[in-house]
């Protein structure tokens, strides 16, 4: 038998993982969240036993720890994963939403660092900063202006015109550069249409007319197909193919690993298609700085390779902790859901116009009736519905519903409500977990 989470009142256990800024565990601590911080990245197992041992409400972690069904399933009083970052392909957000776990994200906070980190490379690549480095280093004075460019009038192609592509878009137009972009969504191209920059219709075409090419794509599009091996080989051996041969043809990425294998950039590079490349990403990372690990990059001197450090900075981690300590904060204390990954960019939010104390909040499968379930345990109750918002995650089967109330239900009527969902929809699983929360 499925049993739905059920919590009254704020959330107050924390597990942080893969050490976000220490100063998350002091801003937690502040609005009523204890926090056990483990300084290892676990793996699976040791993972669900800290879980077992410790019950968290939430957990906070950054890229590398997996949220596999098996944690979900361990995490029984878990009701939010919360990510320290942008990235959301370590969690399995079907097993997340089909236990009514919320999960929720930093799209902005980092954002200054990788764009700082990706101008940096830009201008590394087009003066070939990293040979003349080599080169002095070992005693080689080559002071020549071959393969040399400045970027001024260089054109950049951006695949992924989000929050920070469009940040390196704006810092790259800055240095005197003519920007375009490939994305499918809307959004960015009204933003490029906004910015006058050219929106090409092709990946081919964005990769044969760019200088340099920089990726800022997510896991998935918007459809929540997979972006695994978008960039094929023949785009990489493309790269600035429609320009004259005085073209720096540099190629950067501090997205994702997986956009394209590791074999075709060696190809593209091997070629002379890219003359500098530039990774921060890569299809395997190891959890921890003592793992084993082999760069598959690492016998060619093309291609220049950093840790995974693109939001490393003093700067931005703290930013991160500010902003995740205040999502924790609002859904603790309010039910209210931002930055959630299961719809980017929405909000979820009755508190800050709520009439009374009082707020459900119901995670539910989207199953037709289970709304109805929602609504007529309120009604049964003699309670009145002040104020209510719904929202669908039809991708993930589940719903997120709001409820303001003058009072809170009874065990005995959250009963009610459970077996009422179940009886309507045929699921055992309609309900997927419930809270109340009182209201400062």
């Amino acid at each position: 038998m499925f049993t739905p989470r059920i919590h009254r009142g704020r959330l107050t256990r924390a597990l942080v993982l893969e050490n976000p800024d220490p100063s998350l565990d002091g801003l937690l601590e502040a609005v009523g969240i204890s926090v056990h911080r483990e300084t290892d990245t676990p793996d699976e197992a040791r993972l669900i036993a800290l879980i077992r041992e410790h019950r968290p409400h939430l957990i906070y972690k950054r890229s590398r720890v997996e949220i596999s069904e098996a944690v979900v399933q361990a995490a029984e009083d878990l009701f939010a994963v919360m990510l320290c970052c942008i990235g959301d392909d370590s969690v399995d957000k079907q097993a997340t939403a089909a236990a009514g776990i919320m999960v929720m994200n930093d799209p902005r906070s980092n954002g200054r660092s990788v764009v700082e980190m990706v101008i940096g490379h830009i201008l590394m690549g087009a003066r070939r900063i990293p040979d003349a480095w080599t080169e002095t280093r070992d005693s080689v004075w080559k002071k020549s202006a071959t393969r040399r460019y400045e970027v001024k009038r260089k054109r950049l192609g951006i695949v992924g015109l989000g929050s920070i592509g469009s940040q390196v878009g704006r810092a790259a137009e800055a240095l005197g550069m003519s920007i375009q972009f490939f994305d499918s969504s809307e959004v960015a191209h009204a933003v490029g249409a906004t910015m006058e920059w050219n929106a090409v219709g092709t990946l081919d075409e964005l990769f044969r007319t760019s200088d340099i090419v920089t990726l800022h794509l997510s896991a998935e599009d918007l459809r929540g197909r997979s972006n695994q091996n978008i960039i094929t080989k023949e785009h990489l051996l493309q790269l600035g193919a429609d320009l004259d041969d005085e073209s720096p043809r540099v190629f950067v990425n501090l997205a994702r690993g997986f956009l394209y294998e590791p074999a075709d950039l060696l190809a593209a590079t091997e070629a002379g298609a890219i003359r500098q490349a530039f990774v921060d990403v890569f299809p395997v990372e190891p959890a921890n700085t003592y793992d084993s690990w082999a760069n598959p990059y690492r016998d060619d001197a093309r291609i220049h390779s950093t840790p995974h450090i693109g939001a490393a900075t003093q700067e931005a981690q703290p930013r991160i902790a500010k902003k995740m300590a205040r999502t924790s904060r609002q859904f603790s204390h309010h039910g209210t859901v931002d930055d959630c990954v299961y719809a980017p960019r929405r909000r979820i939010d009755v508190a800050s116009t709520a009439e009374s104390p009082h707020v459900l909040v119901v995670v539910h499968s989207d199953a037709r009736g289970t709304k109805k379930a929602v609504d007529d345990a309120i009604f049964a109750a003699s309670l009145n519905n002040l104020q209510s918002l719904h929202r669908d995650f039809p991708r993930y089967g589940i719903a997120y519903d709001m409820s303001v109330l003058d009072r809170a239900l009874t065990d005995t009527e959250l009963n009610g409500l459970i077996n009422d969902a179940r009886l309507i929809t045929g699921r055992k699983d309609a309900i997927r977990a419930i809270r109340q929360v009182t209201l400062e």
